[in-house]
């Protein structure tokens, strides 16, 4: 953007996979966040957007695929920049509402830190796992999603000199609750050629009634397998940062929250940017 450019910040809110299922999902305060842009020289509008790449089953569990020891994964996640913003998607069962201006040298600076998080932050996580739902309990393993890119770009706007508004700003967040986690091994050490068979099976078990394409009787099995494995056997195997490890499911196991999390507060040593 030219440096001398006013450009209007939005919050951009609306239901997952509002394509498919309309406000379904947004009835349960599943949402995703997003971030627009408005140019006051061209009059241009700008959507960003951080997306898992192949859907948000696939980044939250495997394919098993017959000719591969290994369950493939396709949980890539990253910053999605593309002109114009769907007013109709937005507003209709979610959020369009203006954040903040700022100016073309702010979101010059903002585009360059974008590039860098595109390039650190590869992968996408939908677990956030906390040992209970109490305030202050220990964390485990945050999410690394949607709403979590909007606020790492919230903050960094912040730091580069943006005011934002005092409006409220909720996101979806979802918990597994589980004691210590336990290390297991990378993808190597656990299904290569000198990995453990036993805990291999187990985790290819465990993610099996996951599988997409089922029939209406195979996936009303695969629900109580996954109850069954949760719920009553309390086991959880997690992949992360291409990792796995064994959590210890603990009540109330599974919850979805629609929390609070203000704006950030403005920097004022860099506000002349």
């Amino acid at each position: 953007m030219k440096g001398d450019d006013v450009i209007e910040v939005f919050r951009l809110q609306a239901p997952v996979w509002e394509f498919k299922y309309g406000n379904l999902l947004g009835h349960l305060k599943i949402m995703h966040d997003a971030i627009g842009f408005k140019s006051t020289l061209t009059g241009k509008n700008y959507t960003m957007e951080w997306y898992e790449l192949f859907q948000l089953g696939n980044c939250t569990f495997p394919h098993l695929r017959p000719e591969m020891n290994a369950p493939f994964w396709c949980n890539q996640g990253a910053a999605c920049f593309f002109e114009g913003i769907d007013d109709r998607h937005w507003r209709e069962n979610g959020t369009l509402v203006l954040v903040a201006t700022i100016s073309g040298n702010t979101f010059n600076e903002m585009a360059k830190w974008v590039k860098r998080d595109n390039e650190t932050g590869i992968y996408y996580e939908t677990w956030t796992v906390q040992a209970s739902p109490e305030r202050g309990a220990e964390t485990w393993f945050e999410s690394y999603d949607c709403s979590k890119f909007v606020l790492r770009t919230y903050k960094k706007l912040a730091e580069l000199g943006a005011e934002f508004k005092k409006i409220e700003t909720n996101y979806t967040r979802i918990f597994l609750y589980s004691g210590e986690p336990t290390y297991l091994g990378n993808e190597t050490s656990v299904f290569g050629p000198t990995g453990n068979k036993t805990l291999a099976l187990a985790i290819k078990k465990f993610y099996y009634p996951f599988k997409p394409h089922w029939s209406t009787k195979e996936f009303l099995f695969s629900i109580l397998q996954i109850f069954d494995a949760v719920i009553i056997h309390r086991e959880f195997y997690l992949f992360y940062n291409f990792e796995y490890w064994f959590l210890p499911m603990k009540f109330p196991f599974i919850k979805i929250t629609y929390e609070e999390i203000p704006l950030p507060n403005r920097n004022k040593t860099l506000s002349g940017l």
